[in-house]
């Protein structure tokens, strides 16, 4: 499984990089900030909306903690899918948040 931390995508974000993120955390979760251009797929979500993920680019996969984002990653990965987990979640996120 690819992991990076979570603030490496503060980096790519700020360096312009074409980097896509699936928030896998519940919708009240995102009141309290998301990163820029996340989409939010809750991780129950995630077996019945599989034709919202491109399989031909990566993905960064986050939640709160890194928790359910590993869970994502796995199953995602199982499927044919490049996924890399963002360790730590948004409990340790430093970069600019929108809502």
């Amino acid at each position: 499984m690819k992991a990076i931390e979570i603030n490496d995508i503060v980096t790519k974000l700020e360096n312009k990089e074409d980097v896509q993120v699936i928030d896998v955390r519940e919708p009240y979760e995102l009141l309290d900030g998301k990163i820029p251009g996340a989409i939010n797929i809750p991780l129950g979500q995630i077996p019945y909306r599989l034709s919202e993920i491109d399989k031909n680019r990566p993905y960064y996969i986050v939640c709160l903690s890194g928790a359910r984002s590993q869970s994502a990653v796995q199953f995602l990965e199982n499927q044919g899918y490049d996924v890399t987990n963002l360790t730590g979640g948004m409990m340790f996120y430093r970069g600019p948040k929108g809502v």
